[in-house]
């Protein structure tokens, strides 16, 4: 069994059966779990802002830090490992707002937004999710299984 660890801003891949994906402090960033059980090929995102527009030069050198070229981009990386759409099962969580109380920024609401609205004009659906509140989040895929699940306030719930 091997675990790899998607840090903050970036994704991984794999086709390992024995490797379990996990990316930890999930709060306003949205974590994108994705599965194809033909293939048993699953990848992790974890992306931290909704829009590149934002550093168009940041967005070149780590696209994984924005939702609108991070998310193609862990699609494109499954897909190279025998991944097809339409079989993918797409898990997410996050999207908190932890910092802003009252709402100002609103980045963890954003976030998810810019995510179903670039699912939406793909034909993507999510069949499960774990977003919003004010709790960060770990979030884990099984590569072997696609078992995915949620940890938060010390509780793993399967997702």
């Amino acid at each position: 069994m091997s675990t790899i660890v998607v840090d903050i801003a970036d994704l991984a891949v794999s086709a390992d059966p024995d490797a379990t994906l996990i990316t930890y402090s999930l709060g306003s960033c949205i974590g994108v779990a994705i599965w194809d059980p033909a293939v048993r090929v699953g990848g992790l995102l974890h992306y931290m802002l909704p829009d590149s527009q934002l550093s168009p030069e940041k967005a070149r050198s780590n696209p994984a830090m924005f939702c609108d070229t991070g998310v193609p981009q862990l699609f494109r990386a499954a897909y190279e490992l025998g991944a097809v759409k339409n079989r993918l099962v797409v898990k997410i969580a996050g999207g908190s707002q932890l910092l802003d109380e009252q709402g100002t920024f609103n980045i963890g609401k954003r976030n998810y937004l810019a995510l179903r609205k670039i699912f939406w004009k793909n034909g993507v659906l999510i069949q499960a999710e774990n977003v919003g509140g004010n709790v960060s989040r770990t979030l884990k895929i099984e590569i072997g299984t696609g078992a995915v699940s949620v940890r938060s306030r010390q509780e793993e719930t399967p997702l």
